[in-house]
C-alpha cells in the first residue's frame, strides 16, 4: 500500500497512517487503503485488537487540498460516491469485530478527528488538538455527526460542528471520556495501548460485544445508514455464546 502500513503480531494488528509529508491528509486512495486494512484485520482470526496510529507529527489533517479541489469539480454522483466511501470506512471501524484503539500522538483535524471518534478507545497526548473543521470550508460533516452525537450528545456536538473550533484533548477528557479515554505522555503512549491490548488478548474467554443506544430502536434512517440491529439480535447472540463457551467474560461497550 502507498499510504498505509500494517503489521500484525501476538494478536495485535497495527494500522499506520503513512503520509507524514502531507500530515497524513486523506484522499480517495488513502481512504480505500484504510478500508482494505481494516477489512484485513477483521478477517484475520488471530487478531483480537486493532491499533490505529500515524507516522509523523500529525495524526491526520483531514482531506488534502488537491482532494478538496477535485470535489469542487466533481458531479453530484461522483461526490455521492466519495461520501459513500468515507461512510464505508467509518462504518468498518465503528462496527469492527475487533477492539479498535486510536493512538493519537498529534493533531486530528476534520476527517482525521472523525477517524479517532469512531474508534472504541482513544489514547491521546495532551498537546494534540481536535476539530471538526469542515464547516469552515463550506462542508457539512454529516457522516461523523452521526457518531459524535452518540458519544457526546446533541448540545456539545452542535457546538463543535457548527463552530469548527479546535479543542484540546483535555476538553474531551472533561466530557467524561466520551471521546478520549486516556491522556498520556508521548513516551508512554505505546504502553497504554499495548497494556489494554494484552489485557484483552490474555483473557482467552473474552467476548467483545458492541451495544449502542441506536441498537434499541428501529429508526429507518439509522438502519439505512448503519445497519442497526434490534436488541433481540444481541440477546440471541449472548444466549448462544453462553451455551457454547464455558464461563464467558463479556466486555460491553456502550456509547
Amino acid at each position: 500500500m502507498q499510504f498505509v502500513e500494517t503489521r500484525s503480531q501476538n494478536g495485535i494488528f497495527e494500522i499506520i497512517l503513512n503520509r507524514p509529508d502531507k500530515r497524513n491528509a486523506l484522499n480517495s486512495e488513502f481512504v480505500q487503503e484504510l478500508i482494505e486494512a481494516f477489512t484485513q484485520a477483521n478477517n484475520d482470526e488471530k487478531t483480537r485488537v486493532v491499533i490505529l496510529k500515524a507516522n509523523g507529527k500529525a495524526f491526520s489533517a483531514g482531506a488534502d487540498l488537491a482532494y478538496l479541489q477535485q470535489l469542487q469539480n466533481n458531479t453530484f454522483e461522483e461526490n455521492l460516491q466519495d461520501s459513500s466511501q468515507l461512510k464505508t470506512l467509518f462504518s468498518h471501524i465503528y462496527n469492527h469485530k475487533k477492539i479498535v484503539i486510536a493512538q493519537v500522538e498529534g493533531h486530528a483535524i476534520a476527517g482525521g478527528c472523525g477517524l479517532a471518534t469512531v474508534c472504541d478507545f482513544v489514547f491521546s497526548v495532551p498537546e494534540a488538538l481536535y476539530g471538526y473543521t469542515e464547516v469552515k470550508i463550506g462542508f457539512v460533516p454529516a457522516i461523523v455527526m452521526f457518531f459524535l452525537l452518540r458519544k457526546i450528545g446533541e448540545s456539545k456536538a452542535r457546538e463543535l460542528l457548527l463552530t469548527g473550533k479546535l479543542v484540546s484533548a483535555e476538553y474531551f477528557e472533561k466530557l467524561g471520556n466520551a471521546v478520549i479515554n486516556e491522556l498520556t505522555l508521548i513516551a508512554q503512549m505505546p504502553d497504554y495501548a499495548n497494556n489494554l491490548s494484552e489485557n484483552i488478548i490474555d483473557d482467552s474467554k473474552s467476548v467483545s460485544i458492541h451495544i449502542r443506544r441506536g441498537d434499541y430502536i428501529t429508526d429507518k434512517h439509522a438502519n439505512n445508514l448503519m445497519g442497526v440491529l434490534p436488541l433481540t439480535y444481541y440477546n440471541s447472540a449472548i444466549e448462544y455464546i453462553k451455551r457454547n463457551i464455558k464461563s464467558p467474560n463479556f466486555y460491553v461497550f456502550s456509547d
